[in-house]
């Protein structure tokens, strides 16, 4: 039985809560760990963790933190750090240990910028959207299999933001996903304040639509309910983006998701930082696990659709936001009728 396994069987189902489209099924433990390291959030507001660029120069997919605390300091799997010379988002978990500088794999998530905005990062309130982080954790699988490192797939994820922003007529000057997370913020908010964390929750399931989409999975309470509000954000993205399909919605079957990830295959590879590296894959999961001092910290895993599913997925986004262009486009031409102004009818 692998620490994946031990760490989804002494899990019990909450009572699902929902919010518009999205589903949260709570992960309870009765007695969850004691967090022993700091989130980088928290490391940052007691100026004991900073995140550079790793010389004046830069380098896209490799960050520098110098981690001063007592403390080891947890990086969260998709955490976007904003700042320097473009935005980031985190590769995959991390434990960085007490007083260790350390280079960590990034992927950039704003493509037109190499510039200096600040000297250092910081740890946004959200992370990379679900669908995107998904495809990132079966890449970053794929290369650490081949010993090709722990790097993404670079054009892949600004593929995957562009298509975000087509998706949801977003622009932005540098292609920078924080841009559609602020174009929707109201909205976005509106799902983080919809959920309630319970005090022995230590992950959640997230489905959209009724569809299962992922799970993640903590040590300790403390750190779910710190980390929790930028998961919710990551969903919600896509939550909206997807809101007005036309999708019929599966059951939802938290349990079987659950028993799929228990059930996929895991490989393992020295962390960078504390611990192993679990790699989760099958046809239908990815993800990934950090196990540092005899437990899993964190476990992130995915849904993983067919390159067939994928696709009519989005055509079936496509043609929605067509007719909501569309619809649009009539209502402001009624709209010039009414006010006199004169227009093309043919």
């Amino acid at each position: 039985m692998t620490m994946i396994n031990v760490a989804l069987h002494n899990v019990a189902l909450g009572e699902t809560q929902t919010f518009a489209n999205l589903s949260i099924t709570p992960l309870m433990a009765a007695n969850g760990s004691q967090a022993d390291y700091l989130t980088l959030a928290e490391a940052q507001a007691l100026g004991l963790a900073v995140v550079t660029e790793v010389s004046e120069s830069g380098s896209v997919p490799t960050l520098l933190l110098d981690n001063t605390s007592e403390q080891a300091v947890f990086l969260l799997d998709g955490e976007e750090l904003v700042g320097a010379k473009q935005n980031r988002i985190l590769n995959l978990s991390i434990l960085v240990p007490a007083k260790t500088k350390l280079e960590i794999p990034v992927s950039c998530v704003e493509q037109g910028r190499w510039s200096h905005l600040t000297r250092e990062f910081a740890s946004a309130e959200r992370t990379f959207f679900s669908k995107g982080r998904a495809r990132k954790a079966a890449r970053v699988s794929e290369n650490l299999r081949d010993g090709s490192g722990r790097n993404s797939n670079q054009s892949e994820v600004w593929s995957d933001i562009g298509d975000k922003m087509r998706n949801m007529a977003v622009g932005s000057a540098t292609g920078a996903i924080s841009d559609a997370y602020e174009h929707f913020s109201v909205s976005v908010d509106e799902y983080v304040a919809g959920f309630q964390v319970a005090d022995n929750q230590i992950g959640a399931c997230f489905a959209i639509n009724g569809e299962i989409r992922g799970v993640e999975l903590f040590d300790a309470s403390a750190t779910c309910g710190k980390l929790m509000p930028k998961l919710i954000r990551s969903y919600a993205l896509d939550a909206i983006e997807e809101q007005q399909s036309d999708v019929v919605a599966d059951e939802l079957s938290v349990e079987s998701f659950l028993e799929a990830v228990a059930a996929a295959q895991v490989d393992s590879f020295t962390a960078l930082g504390e611990g192993e590296d679990l790699r989760v894959h099958s046809s239908s999961i990815t993800g990934g696990a950090l196990a540092a001092r005899n437990r899993v910290i964190h476990l992130c895993a995915f849904s993983q659709e067919s390159e067939e599913a994928a696709t009519e997925r989005s055509g079936r986004m496509r043609r929605v936001s067509g007719r909501q262009d569309a619809r649009a486009d009539h209502l402001r031409q009624r709209d010039a009728f009414d006010d006199g102004d004169e227009f093309d009818l043919s």
